[in-house]
């Protein structure tokens, strides 16, 4: 019944009977990860992706010095890896657990043939796959064309929304991976949300943000202000 309740709530399988989800559920593998633990390597068979039950999963590419880019921090009832899974190709990023984690592992040939005998389950994930690369559009562009200020603020934006508007919210992540996420250094982040904080946009209290100054904030984040 847990597994059930965690695909039920994913827009994946969004309208699905109970049948339909009972037989999902029968070919999923649940799967307890300790913190730092690698779940799959860049260049490795997709043999499946997965959905985070409880945790977080970082996402990244590695340099030959040994830097990283962050692509992605997924959290509790977000899928990764499926864009592979669908393509029948290798994984094409690294990804590994930043905290103790619970993953649901969702084996490529099992759902194939579910989705041979059942196409309403083929509909959702295409809907969804669209909407996942409309995000990684937005990320690019973002790293791209914007500044560290206007992209924190962004984020930050974005993270009072996902906790239905709220000034005051905690930070899901550590600040470090936050700017590896952003694409910056975490001294240039630290001196972006102390300017934030002097201006009288937010207030930080370790990991817990205030917003202060909505309208300024969004303003930053959409390039009409600048610190």
């Amino acid at each position: 019944m847990f597994v059930q309740n965690i695909i039920a709530n994913l827009p994946l399988f969004n309208g699905l009977t109970q049948s339909q989800l009972e037989a999902l559920a029968s070919i999923i593998v649940d799967k307890p990860y300790e913190k730092g633990e690698m779940i799959f390597f860049e260049g490795t068979a997709a043999k499946g992706f997965y959905v985070i039950a409880q945790g977080r999963v970082k996402i990244y590419k590695s340099a030959p010095d040994g830097r990283e880019a962050i692509l992605h921090v997924f959290g509790p009832g977000e899928p990764f890896g499926e864009v592979a899974v669908f393509q029948g190709g290798t994984y094409p990023a690294h990804a590994v657990t930043v905290e103790k984690s619970r993953l649901l592992f969702l084996p490529r040939e099992g759902l194939v043939s579910r989705i041979s005998s059942d196409p309403a389950l083929s509909l959702n994930m295409l809907a969804a796959l669209s909407s996942r690369l409309r995000q990684f559009a937005n990320k690019i562009e973002a790293l791209t064309l914007k500044e560290t200020p206007q992209r924190l603020a962004a984020y930050l934006v974005t993270a009072s929304e996902l906790k239905d508007g709220a000034d005051t919210f905690t930070l899901d992540i550590a600040k470090g991976l936050l700017a590896g996420m952003l694409g910056t250094a975490r001294e240039t982040l630290s001196r972006a949300l102390t300017k934030m904080a002097e201006e009288g946009m937010v207030r930080v209290e370790g990991r817990q943000i205030t917003i202060l100054d909505r309208d300024a904030l969004e303003a930053l984040a959409s390039g009409l202000e600048s610190l």
